[in-house]
């Protein structure tokens, strides 16, 4: 198969959509297909090398900005396009409003700009596409310019649109439902995730399939803690429930107990990151923006991991991380969690948004390491089965296969 991937970039920070599309693109070329990968917005950070290579950065985020206001042209967005300008940008806090981001937002819907022109202007100096894959429903405003199906993933994304202000949220959700009608499938990252978005949608059950994340498993190491200590990996941030982890680490009570805090910081969570800092005291340590090496590196370092997000999260690459490398895990018994721990057996849920409910959850594993060890290890054997980046390809590239033939 010939398959065009579009997926955007963050410019300075991981998100688990990316790994997941660049492990996804790796795991398809290694299959024998030819894709080409195509950053949106912003440049990649991947903790793998990128699957992009040197192909231009399209929908620059700087062009689009100033698109709204006059046209853009060519020999400016060039300039625009530049990846270290965009890295640089991306960098800076507080440049778009919340406003801001519900026109961005309609505006791609509605897939109708002089950026969206460009990329498809390009796309057509290339050899023909069997298939387009665009990593959320947010660019489902591409595919009406496509000849070829489209398979869209879904992987995140209502939470954003919920929080834009009116009336933008509601322009969005309803643009994005007519956008997706047009849209051949959709591949969700659970079932929990296809669920919800195929009732907020109104998407026939038929058209909405789920494929967990796969992860490189053979490089995950198992954990060598020695000392109980309790890790979160994720971005710092309010949503991913970093100050509800610290708030059950200091209920732990566990002697000699260490909380480690890794994961991708923006400009905006240094306030937060400052807070809990001066409220852990030496008992915690903050290690971020960390690369592959440094990440393995981290994982096997822990006892136990706890990344409490808030209600909504699609999957949790985190988890499937942490188990690769033997660790158990706690988490809120909502969202993709319960799904995922019921399949892969690696370790215990709680009540949600409780802090006292979180710290007993840990105390309990890090005060039977035996226990611990043994979560771990189921953990670990169903993830190197059904959790990595093959098995992923696999069933991804069996669904792609059954869309280009039904059509």
């Amino acid at each position: 198969m010939r398959i065009l991937q579009l997926t955007p970039g963050t410019g300075n920070f991981y998100c688990g959509s990316c790994l997941r599309d660049n492990a996804l693109v790796r795991g398809l070329r290694a299959r024998g297909h030819d894709v080409l990968m195509v950053p949106l917005y912003l440049p990649f950070v991947t903790d793998e090398p990128s699957e992009a290579g040197t192909t231009p950065i399209f929908l620059s985020g700087l062009s689009v900005f100033l698109g709204r206001n006059f046209p853009v042209p060519s020999w400016l967005n060039h300039v625009l396009s530049s990846p270290a300008l965009l890295r640089q940008a991306s960098r800076l806090t507080g440049m778009t409003r919340a406003k801001d981001l519900g026109i961005a937002a309609v505006e791609m819907l509605r897939g109708e700009s002089q950026e969206v022109d460009r990329l498809h202007a390009w796309l057509r100096t290339q050899p023909e596409f069997d298939l387009v894959c665009l990593s959320n429903s947010l660019l489902s405003g591409l595919a009406r310019h496509f000849q070829v199906p489209v398979v869209c993933t879904l992987q995140g994304e209502d939470g954003f649109l919920d929080g834009l202000p009116e009336p933008y949220r509601s322009q969005a959700w309803e643009l994005l439902a007519e956008r997706c009608a047009g849209i051949n499938h959709f591949i969700a990252v659970s079932q929990y995730f296809g669920d919800r978005m195929r009732d907020r949608l109104g998407l026939p059950v038929e058209r909405v399939s789920f494929v967990h994340p796969g992860i490189t498993t053979h490089e995950f190491k198992p954990t060598i803690a020695t000392t109980p200590t309790v890790g979160y990996l994720a971005r710092l941030h309010h949503a991913k429930g970093v100050d509800l982890l610290a708030e059950a680490f200091l209920q732990l009570n566990v002697p000699g107990a260490r909380l480690r805090i890794a994961g991708a910081m923006t400009g905006s969570d240094k306030p937060l990151v400052k807070m809990l800092q001066r409220k852990l005291g030496d008992r915690a340590e903050f290690l971020t923006n960390l690369d592959h090496a440094a990440k393995l590196d981290f994982l096997r370092s822990l006892s136990v991991l706890s990344v409490p997000a808030l209600p909504g999260e699609a999957f949790g690459l985190y988890v499937i991380e942490a188990l690769a490398a033997g660790v158990p895990v706690v988490q809120p018994r909502h969202s993709a969690f319960p799904e995922v721990l019921a399949k892969t057996g690696g370790g215990l849920l709680c009540e949600p948004n409780n802090p006292a409910a979180l710290a007993a959850g840990l105390r309990e594993l890090l005060l039977d390491p035996v226990r611990a060890r043994q979560l771990g290890e189921a953990g670990r054997q169903v993830v190197r089965a059904e959790f990595s980046v093959e098995a992923m390809t696999q069933k991804t590239e069996t669904i792609l296969q059954q869309v280009i033939h039904a059509t």
